[in-house]
């Protein structure tokens, strides 16, 4: 199960900080500033314990539904954290990013309440819901590609050309503390947690919460999970470096991305303790787990966090699994 690499346990929260961060780095002062600016337009949603997911592991499970923001996803916190910290030069500039979707409507809806342009290049292969959503917050949208990738190599090339201030989904280390914000909310409500598992397409999300995770709490152990047809993580943490895939392969739009984050790569080396995959025909079954008894409706990308529980092999343990996202 464990393809990442381990964090020793027996480090304080202090000292591992002082061993793997520096000012520049993901300090827990600065998750702490992400933490209050985000509440601005951001829900503290809460832990909701699943008494169907824990008696079928063994575990005591609890999802924390971030597919309850204001924009379906939680992608919101890491583009209004970081839009807050820049320039009102570089606002001015207009702003421009690459999104299947949920970064899309987190950079618009950021964008629009600091009154800049933002110009947004998704995939041809975007659900037609998350395109008109994101133009409903009042961005451009240009759609090019096949995937998220192709997508990305375009938005550079428009923000070259226009002068725009690109705001990368994850490769950002701006971008990886306000999604890291999750982590402090969990271990706020959840102080004894044992396991987060959290869904990774580029990184960001998993940066963010398994580095303030360990900030927090060096003993919480959090395991990446990845669809097995977009593996990019998992076949990086194997090789000991970045590496690209030649394609990807999945229903889960949101993390259907060749190449993860460079910058974001040594955190994901320190911090994650495993990563699990998981194939598209599980995450039908827990799409339809989740309407039948929870009512509630989650993305693809944010099922893989359910899918995985039965992969995780403990018991008797308090396990959150972070749902990103319930844009369809």
């Amino acid at each position: 199960m464990e393809g990442g690499q381990s964090t020793d346990g027996g480090h304080s929260a202090e000292a591992l900080q002082e061993e793997l961060y520096s000012e520049e780095g993901l300090t827990l002062e600065k998750f702490e500033e992400a933490s209050e600016v985000v509440k601005r337009v951001t829900l503290e949603t809460k832990l909701v314990f699943s008494e169907y997911l824990s008696a079928q592991t063994g575990n005591k499970v609890y999802l924390k539904p971030e597919n309850m923001q204001l924009t379906g996803a939680y992608k919101l916190r890491g583009a209004y954290y970081k839009i807050c910290t820049l320039s009102e030069e570089e606002r001015a500039k207009g702003l421009i990013t690459a999104s299947a979707g949920n970064h899309a409507q987190g950079v618009a809806y950021a964008a629009k309440a600091y009154g800049a342009k933002a110009v947004i290049v998704m995939p041809t292969t975007t659900p037609l819901m998350k395109v008109n959503r994101t133009k409903g917050y009042g961005a451009e949208v240009v759609l090019y590609g096949d995937v998220y990738d192709e997508a990305c190599a375009k938005a550079y090339e428009l923000a070259e050309a226009n002068g725009y201030t690109f705001i990368h989904p994850f490769d950002d280390l701006t971008v990886a503390t306000g999604q890291g914000t999750i982590a402090m909310e969990i271990v706020k409500e959840l102080p004894l947690v044992d396991y987060i598992l959290v869904p990774i397409g580029g990184g960001g999300l998993a940066t963010g919460v398994a580095t303030l995770a360990k900030l927090l709490n060096p003993k919480i152990k959090v395991i990446g999970v990845e669809p097995a047809g977009a593996n990019c993580m998992q076949m990086s943490l194997e090789q000991g470096h970045v590496v690209t895939l030649p394609k990807v392969t999945t229903i889960a739009d949101g993390t259907a991305v060749k190449t993860p984050g460079s910058k974001l790569f040594p955190y994901i080396q320190k911090n994650l303790d495993g990563i699990i995959t998981v194939e598209d025909h599980e995450l039908v079954v827990s799409f339809l787990d989740m309407v039948e008894n929870h009512k509630i409706i989650v993305e693809n990308s944010g099922l893989l966090t359910v899918a995985a529980l039965k992969h995780l092999n403990v018991r008797g343990k308090k396990v959150v699994s972070i749902l990103s996202g319930g844009n369809m």
